[in-house]
């Protein structure tokens, strides 16, 4: 269950509001007016909560729930228990999200400057902004409207934010622009010097790291990731992309619109990744690559060329699922024969 001391729940809401709220239908025989105080889980729920099925695996869950109200998709109606009001929906998922956010909206301080900030005179800082102990805010830095700057966090001279950007707490940003509505978890390090040397016995040589950051509108940063500055090109990262915890960005890297990138993941520099690209955790991508528009990489993979657009691919070396999965087969068999 959540638990009160982290979040605060706004109010209760009828079975038609929260319907109204997420797009979904309400089922024949679901009461409209029926009240709900929260949200849990199938095996928790009681008659005053909502809950959602998505994935069939908690289907002998949801006969049995207690819920109030269930999130469903139409095609499985007919497993609820009588005593559960309906919600349907074609992305259960989607329609909870929106459902929670309406019980728990998200957390923001007072508006307001910590004293114990550190803001240069020639920073730009815009209405109704939160900006808490310990930030550092460099000289030439422009921030807009309604952004949250966390404890800690160090904005390098000259980094423009757009507007609704929060900022989580130890964040070190440099030779960066950031997009509106943009959120950056505890810990992100972007702009910093990408791994560009010449090799010489003697010594290796820096190459000077002379391009930005530039992180679109929309996207998502989580905690611990990386992202190197380009040595002339910038690294890109495009619209409403998300990408997870402790992944890796080289300097030049390009990112399309609407990718996910999972945790671990290391993207080499100068590769390209075009829109709606999934990537799965700890896949390692080569430098100087082009990943086609709608490609996903399974978990763990090593993508040493290309991916064409719309292509599945998996494995080390990455090659196309369907490859892979009779490569296994038949290893399988000739392990049986031995």
């Amino acid at each position: 269950m959540v638990d009160p001391q982290f979040f605060n729940k706004s109010q209760s809401f009828k079975l038609k509001e929260l319907a109204e709220l997420c797009g979904a239908d309400l089922a024949d025989g679901s009461d409209p007016e029926h009240e709900l105080e929260d949200v849990a889980a199938l095996d928790q729920a009681g008659a005053a909560d909502l809950s959602f099925l998505d994935n069939v695996k908690y289907k002998d869950q949801f006969k049995v729930t207690k819920a109030g109200a269930c999130i469903i998709h139409p095609d499985i109606a007919e497993l609820a228990p009588k005593s559960v009001n309906l919600l349907l929906s074609v992305t259960p998922y989607k329609s909870y999200a929106l459902v929670a956010q309406a019980f728990y909206p998200e957390y923001k301080p007072a508006d307001g400057i910590s004293e114990h900030a550190r803001i240069h005179g020639e920073a730009s800082i815009g209405s109704n902004c939160t900006v808490e102990a310990g930030v550092v805010i460099c000289a030439g830095v422009e921030i807009g409207d309604e952004c949250w700057i966390e404890a800690n966090s160090v904005i390098g001279r000259n980094v423009k934010i757009g507007s609704h950007v929060r900022i989580g707490s130890n964040c070190t940003l440099s030779h960066c622009q950031i997009g509106s509505y943009t959120r950056l978890y505890p810990g992100v390090r972007a702009g910093q010097d990408g791994f560009g040397f010449a090799i010489d016995p003697a010594g290796h040589v820096k190459v000077p790291q002379l391009g930005r950051v530039i992180i679109q509108e929309h996207v998502e940063i989580g905690a611990n990731t990386t992202i190197d500055r380009g040595a002339g090109p910038d690294t890109v990262i495009g619209q409403g992309t998300w990408v997870d915890n402790l992944v890796q960005i080289g300097h030049n890297v390009q990112i399309g619109k609407g990718c996910v990138v999972v945790a671990q993941v290391g993207i080499s520099g100068s590769t390209v990744i075009e829109d709606f690209v999934a990537i799965g955790g700890q896949t390692g991508i080569a430098g100087h690559l082009r990943i086609g528009t709608g490609a996903q990489i399974g978990a763990q993979s090593g993508v040493m060329k290309d991916i064409p657009p719309g292509e599945r691919q998996v494995g080390f070396p990455a090659q196309p699922g369907r490859d892979f999965m009779k490569q296994v087969a038949l290893m399988r068999r000739m392990i049986k024969k031995n």
